[in-house]
């Protein structure tokens, strides 16, 4: 029996592609397995993105070849897409090479790894249309629909237009077809990804096509709640709002990564917005959808940025007041426009600046997550502490994996349940909460 084992990395797009391998090479022939051990092919689906995402793709690569000496391993993924000339002949525990533009081509990579063919496989990028996933690896009852792939936007820093393209769009009607169908198959959260769902469509009809699409997902039948990720700010589409107003299963919530405050430095990211922009816009959301939730990114360490650019930053914090927020730090990524730039900050620097804004975060979480006290709402559990009548789960403002939880005392639960919820109290990042009513 041919058996193969994906070792994802990266984002939540990637796991997306790791779940098309996937149905693709179990169409083809092949079972998944759910331990390496059981494998006799690994697929480390790698991420490419910044530098800390290389080592640890490529950590794992070599991890898996030490465990596994006679195994067949494919380096496959962002990585492989990006440096696939490189890598060829340079990384001598892999076995094959394939990238991520054509994922209709791993049964052959699959195959060619296999019969002992090393090679690389870096297919061209082609319009995104991708294969209906039956092979889905995230918690019970959630899965990721992305809605387009590459991206247009161009910022400064971003390798993303070099790995997976200018932006593709899928056709609106086709998006909720495939909604519909993970709704009937028993999915309860889905989460609408893409590198910027705002600019979903454009490539397609001009402007954005994600407030057509929420309509079509309005006329879908079922009990669902739909999480939009990743907006970019100066693409935030008009009309989104009134959606999330007419539909409670259209979550308000939304992850915004607007990267930096000082207008100098979002200019140099190839960004159009400013502070004021930035702060009309989520003013705007809180507005028209008192419950929203607004998560961003802030970028520490870019070229050029001093200390006055690091105080307007925390000054914009402080009157933006995210539910959550990430910071990283700037990776200098070869092929960017960013990579040439003068004004290098010293990687100790933006550290400390990223702790900076971290420190100040906290405060700002426990705050806006003190608001929640006493709201009831369902919450999806993803498992269930054993040996304890605890259970960890999602509600409206928790996505998966970058947010705190609800810790639900009591009812006996088990992963993918539904069930509706008391918020009672703040545990530091996360939420404890009693069931209201029994879980479905």
């Amino acid at each position: 029996m041919k058996q193969f084992f994906i070792d994802n990395h990266g984002c939540a797009k990637n796991q997306v592609d790791a779940e098309e391998m996937a149905t693709r090479l179990t169409a083809s022939g092949w079972t998944q397995a759910q331990s390496s051990a059981h494998a006799s092919l690994i697929i480390v689906n790698s991420c490419g993105f910044i530098e800390d995402a290389k080592k640890e793709s490529l950590g794992a690569l070599l991890s898996w070849r030490a465990a596994y000496p006679d195994k067949r391993i494919i380096l496959a993924g962002c990585l492989a897409q990006r440096y696939a000339e490189q890598l060829d002949g340079d990384l001598p525990e892999a076995d094959y090479i394939f990238g991520n533009g054509d994922l209709s081509l791993v049964p052959q990579a699959a195959d060619n790894a296999m019969a002992g063919k090393k090679g690389v496989n870096a297919p061209p990028i082609k319009a995104y249309q991708p294969a209906r996933r039956t092979n889905l690896m995230g918690f019970p009852r959630m899965a990721y629909l992305k809605l387009a792939e590459g991206c247009s936007n161009h910022c400064a820093f971003c390798a993303i237009p070099i790995i997976r393209g200018e932006l593709s769009s899928r056709d609106p009607e086709d998006v909720a077809q495939e909604l519909r169908e993970l709704v009937a198959s028993g999915i309860y959260e889905i989460c609408l990804i893409g590198q910027d769902l705002g600019s979903y469509g454009i490539d397609r009809a001009g402007s954005s096509l994600l407030p057509q699409l929420l309509e079509h997902i309005r006329n879908i039948d079922g009990d669902f709640r739909v999480r939009m990720l990743y907006i970019h700010p100066d693409r935030f589409p008009s009309g989104l709002l009134d959606a999330c107003a007419r539909d409670k299963r259209i979550l308000p919530y939304f992850d915004i990564p607007f990267q930096h405050a000082s207008t100098p430095i979002l200019k140099a990211m190839n960004r159009s917005g400013n502070a004021e922009s930035y702060m009309q816009l989520v003013s705007e959301i809180r507005k028209a959808l008192p419950d929203a939730v607004i998560r961003t990114t802030f970028l520490l360490g870019f070229p050029g940025e001093n200390d006055e650019d690091l105080r307007a930053l925390l000054d914009f914090q402080a009157q933006l007041q995210p539910d959550w927020l990430g910071a990283f730090t700037y990776s200098r990524e070869e092929d960017t426009p960013a990579y040439g730039f003068k004004g290098r900050v010293p990687k100790r620097i933006a550290v400390a600046r990223k702790r900076m804004i971290e420190q100040a975060q906290e405060t700002i979480t426990q705050t806006a997550l003190s608001r929640w006290i006493g709201y009831q709402c369902d919450a999806l559990v993803e498992e269930r502490i054993e040996g304890e009548d605890l259970a960890i789960a999602r509600g409206p403002m928790n996505a998966p994996d970058v947010d705190g939880s609800i810790v639900i005392v009591g009812g006996n639960l088990k992963a993918g349940d539904i069930v509706p919820v008391r918020i009672e109290a703040v545990r530091g990042v996360d939420l404890e909460a009693v069931c209201r009513g029994p879980a479905r």
